[in-house]
C-alpha cells in the first residue's frame, strides 16, 4: 500500500521549493540559455533546479522515482513517482519575461496524488491534494473561484494558435491569450483567469500538476491523442505529447471541441 504524504514532508517539500524559487528570482535576468537537441531552450538555472529538487526529492520519499524534464524521461517503476518541470517557461525566463513556473507532482498507481506550482515571481504557491481540494498561498480554492469570474479569455499555447489559420473563416470563441508556460495556461482555467485552454504539444512535466489541480476544481479534461492515466512503467516520454482541451464548464468544453480537432487535422 503507497501512503499519502505526511506532515514532515510537505512541510521539506514546501521549503525545498522555497530555496528553488529564491535561485531563480536571483538568476532571472542574469543567466545565458542554451539550445537543447529538440530545439527548446535550457539554462544553467533549469540544470540546477533540476538537479536540486530530485536529489531532495530522492530524499524526502526515499525508494519513490523521479521523471524530470532535464533528467531521466522513463516512467519510473515504482507505484509512487515525481514528476519534475524544473522551470516551466524558460522561453520568458530567458527573455526576462518574469512570468514561469517550477512544477512538481507526485504520482500514485499514475494519477497524480498531490501537486505543487510555484510562481517565483509573483510569489505564488498552488498546492493541490487529491480528494482534499486546492491552495493557492494557503487559501482554499472553490469552484466559485471559477464560476464568479466574467473572462471570455481562451489560452492558447504558440503551437497551437495554427488552428486560427486552418479556419480562417470561423470567429475564434474566446479573447486569445498565450502566457508562454503550458503549466500555467491549463491552471489558469482552474482558477478563472481564462474559460478554456488548448495545448498542442505538452510534455508529462509540463502537465503533471496541472492536470490534479483542474480535476480537484472539477474542470473537463478532453486528451485529445493520448491519455496519461494509461502511462505504464519503464515507457520513454521524451518524444510523447498529450495534446489537451481543458475548460471550465462542460460547455465551454464543446465550444472548443471543434477547435481540437482542427489542432490534429480532423
Amino acid at each position: 500500500m503507497v501512503n499519502n504524504l505526511n506532515e514532515s514532508q510537505l512541510v521539506r517539500l514546501n521549503k525545498l521549493l522555497d530555496v528553488v524559487a529564491t535561485k531563480q528570482r536571483n538568476d532571472f535576468g542574469r543567466t545565458i540559455s542554451d539550445v537543447k537537441e529538440d530545439g527548446t531552450l535550457v539554462t544553467d538555472c533549469d540544470r540546477w533546479s533540476d538537479r536540486t529538487l530530485v536529489q531532495e526529492i530522492n530524499n524526502i520519499a526515499k525508494g519513490e522515482g523521479v521523471l524530470s524534464e532535464e533528467g531521466s524521461k522513463e516512467v519510473p517503476q515504482t507505484s509512487a513517482y515525481w514528476v519534475v518541470d524544473p522551470l516551466d517557461g524558460t522561453t520568458n525566463f530567458a527573455a526576462g519575461i518574469p512570468y514561469w513556473a517550477i512544477s512538481v507532482a507526485r504520482f500514485v498507481n499514475g494519477q497524480p496524488e498531490s501537486a505543487f506550482l510555484d510562481l517565483p515571481a509573483l510569489q505564488q504557491r498552488i498546492i493541490a491534494i487529491r480528494g482534499k481540494g486546492v491552495w493557492l498561498n494557503g487559501k482554499q480554492l472553490t469552484l466559485d473561484t471559477r464560476q464568479t469570474s466574467t473572462s471570455d479569455c481562451v489560452s492558447l499555447c504558440s503551437r497551437s494558435i495554427r488552428i486560427l489559420q486552418r479556419r480562417p473563416d470561423k470567429p475564434f470563441p474566446g479573447k486569445i491569450r498565450l502566457f508562454g508556460v503550458a503549466s500555467l495556461n491549463m491552471v489558469s482555467v482552474a482558477i478563472g483567469q481564462t474559460v478554456g485552454a488548448i495545448e498542442a504539444t505538452p510534455k508529462i512535466w509540463d502537465l503533471a500538476s496541472a492536470w490534479l489541480v483542474l480535476s480537484e476544481l472539477m474542470c473537463p479534461i478532453k486528451w485529445l491523442r493520448i491519455n496519461p492515466a494509461m502511462l505504464k512503467s519503464g515507457q520513454d516520454l521524451s518524444e510523447t505529447d498529450f495534446p489537451v482541451i481543458v475548460a471550465s464548464s462542460n460547455a465551454e468544453l464543446q465550444r472548443l471541441l471543434p477547435w481540437g480537432k482542427t489542432l490534429l487535422g480532423v
